[in-house]
């Protein structure tokens, strides 16, 4: 009787502690899945799945490679340790899984039994190591890596660690290490070549003789635009350029056959707002033939079909994220969409027999699939966030507007918890970053910026707005805000709100907008130009053109956008700067921004803030030190969360 009663004492206990609805702290349970590979012969899957660990002295996102049946059976965690492990790959005979891992202190290519067991160090690198990819036949791992500086500690402590800009850059180089120890049971590395390049992605060809890789002349974000394509010969180093033009090239893909390598080109010159298409070089000679053009001009090359006749690829697609194929011959058909939700990523096997990716919804969190090829359909093989508590959820729906130019806007508009119609709830306005991102079928429990689930659950309506200058619509809407930043785009922003009103849904007295990036600037220019928003939240805005375009590391980023360098351009420049309309400001504006961001420099969030507080305007900025353009520390970004719910909660309620 003692022990019922124990029992029963318990379990009042625990349902006290048990959640009744979302909070950021219940969303940083949430798990995610991502780099899912299914095994050659196609009887495996592996995949990483990643947990927040928060702890007296780390905040840290973990990441661990999980195997399961491609029929979503006997599934169990693979890799284990404080470290974590991700980007899993097969071997080519399915026995081992390859994976990258910081458990030796440094990030290092490792391995492990498909059956479990000890795990075994490939490399022992000093320097920084990047990518890396086994070769068909299984004897080599190429990966691209940075050397060590010897010198870097010494000059260090001895005070000499000045640098000079844009000298002698850390570009990674491409190297090869056996995939089998030798006898003394080393694995000696060797650099394939010494031409300045830094290499990003690579494949091997079909015989493992040659690396077809893509370069830039340097790390810097802003040489995408100056990528090209050249093939290495594993045994004599010698290096062929492919592509060399005034596009960039990227990508590159060998089919299964040897006759071909794909890749993705751009137009010539590359736009900022992004143009690409797929090309095929014929190995043995011949011209380069471009293949018909996509639905949103950005697909992201997946792998070949085993008989070398199809290329798969992903790409956005309004709220979605789909699955599709580009004959050699012929015009591209999607082969998976969701009916509701989006795919991310997509891996093929070695085979071309199966295709995995990660699949959620609004309602859905992040789960691992696995589809055969061709015509087969998705099996889930993760069982990732299955413990989640079932907590109700705001019912997204998809919605459109017209623009004040009769353009059609696509937006997810999120209900609170037992919603009632006829209701008027408070809004929040969220604008994502880019300009070219875009709002899709998320789960709105996942851990990010903005609390989704949590608004939901306190009482507010969401609108997620797809303004133009978004992807998944096709170049022409994508690249509709070119030199007008906070013109059209920002009307689109109204009209969606207004839309919301006028259905009855949103309160206009209880509205609040947030954003981060160019959410950010678009939110700085909203409070600038209108009054009607009881709270705003800046998160790493652009806020100044003219200061962003001098300090940042996209140096070409606005003067593509804006037609010009701004000393050339300045009235350009000038009168699209949330700055110049600051005098206008009085709605309470919180500004959160990362001390290490280098793609939008914590001088922005200053220049706003410090203007702000010198006019006598409600506001609050939060800097987040180590943090770069985003969180990745979990316990900054559950701060984040929890002041953005705190600061309409607090000027909103």
């Amino acid at each position: 009787m003692k022990h019922l009663c124990w029992l029963f004492t318990l379990s009042l206990v625990v349902a006290a502690d048990a959640p009744t609805a979302w909070t950021p702290e219940l969303s940083m349970q949430v798990r995610s899945v991502a780099s899912v590979v299914p095994s050659p012969d196609g009887r495996w899957v592996a995949y990483a799945e990643r947990r927040a660990v928060m702890e007296a002295e780390r905040s840290e996102l973990v990441w661990q490679i999980w195997l399961a049946r491609a029929d979503g059976t006997h599934r169990f965690q693979l890799t284990r340790g404080e470290k974590g492990a991700t980007a899993p790959e097969f071997s080519p005979d399915s026995r081992w899984v390859y994976f990258v891992s910081e458990r030796s202190g440094k990030r290092n290519v490792w391995r492990i039994p498909v059956d479990g067991g000890e795990a075994e160090r490939l490399t022992d690198w000093k320097g920084d190591l990047g990518g890396y990819r086994v070769s068909p036949d299984g004897k080599w791992v190429a990966f691209a890596a940075v050397e060590e500086r010897a010198d870097e500690e010494k000059r260090k402590k001895e005070k000499l660690d000045y640098r000079v800009v844009d000298d002698d850059p850390k570009n990674q180089n491409l190297w090869v290490v056996p995939a089998e120890a030798s006898m003394d049971g080393k694995r000696e590395p060797r650099r394939l070549f010494t031409a300045p390049y830094h290499v990003s992605n690579f494949d091997w060809s079909p015989d493992s003789r040659a690396i077809a890789f893509d370069h830039t002349p340097q790390p810097l974000a802003d040489y995408w635009t100056k990528g090209d394509l050249s093939e290495v010969e594993v045994e004599s180093g010698t290096v062929r350029v492919l592509a060399a033009t005034g596009a960039a090239e990227s990508n590159p893909q060998y089919s299964p056959d040897g006759r071909w390598l794909a890749y993705q080109r751009t137009i010539d010159p590359p736009r900022w707002a992004f143009d690409s298409h797929v090309v095929l070089l014929a190995r043995q000679g011949g011209a380069v033939r471009q293949l018909p053009g996509t639905f949103d001009s950005q697909p992201n090359l997946v792998g070949w079909s085993r008989d070398s006749a199809r290329l798969f690829y992903s790409e956005a697609k309004g709220v979605t994220r789909v699955l599709a194929a580009m004959p050699v011959d012929g015009p591209p058909a999607t082969i998976y969409q969701p009916e509701r939700g989006m795919t991310l990523g997509g891996a093929l096997n070695r085979t071309g027999t199966h295709i995995g990716f990660s699949q959620e919804a609004p309602d859905t969190p992040q789960e691992a699939y696995v589809m055969a090829l061709p015509g087969g359909k998705p099996v889930q093989v993760s069982r990732s966030n299955t413990d989640l508590p079932k907590l109700p959820l705001g019912e997204t729906r998809r919605i459109e507007w017209k623009a004040g130019d009769g353009l059609a806007i696509e937006g997810l508009l999120t209900l609170p918890v037992g919603y009632e119609k006829g209701k008027k709830y408070p809004l929040v306005l969220i604008i994502h970053g880019g300009p070219a991102g875009v709002f899709a079928e998320t789960f709105i429990g996942s851990p990010s910026i903005y609390p989704m689930a949590t608004f939901t659950a306190r009482g507010y309506a969401v609108l997620r707005a797809n303004i133009r200058g978004s992807s998944g619509y096709g170049k022409a809407f994508r690249f509709a805000n070119m030199a007008d930043w906070g013109g059209k785009d920002y009307e689109d922003l109204m009209a969606g709100v207004d839309h919301v009103i006028a259905t009855g849904v949103a309160d206009p007295q209880k509205l609040a907008v947030m954003g981060w990036s160019y959410g950010g600037y678009m939110t700085s220019w909203v409070v600038g130009h209108t009054t009607r928003f009881k709270a705003a939240a800046v998160g790493a805005g652009v806020t100044n053109l003219w200061s962003f375009t001098g300090t940042s590391d996209i140096l070409g980023f606005l003067p593509d956008y804006f037609g010009g360098e701004p000393w050339n351009v300045f009235e350009n420049f000038r009168k699209h700067s949330p700055m110049s309309y600051v005098r206008n400001v009085v709605t309470p504006t919180l500004v959160l921004h990362g001390e290490a961001d280098i793609r939008v420099p914590i001088s922005q969030g200053y220049e706003f803030y410090n203007a702000l507080k010198r006019r006598g305007v409600t506001a609050k900025m939060v800097v987040y030190p180590r943090m770069p353009h985003g969180p990745g520390e979990p316990k900054f970004m559950l701060d984040v969360m929890n002041r953005h719910l705190e600061w309409i909660e607090k000027y909103v309620r």
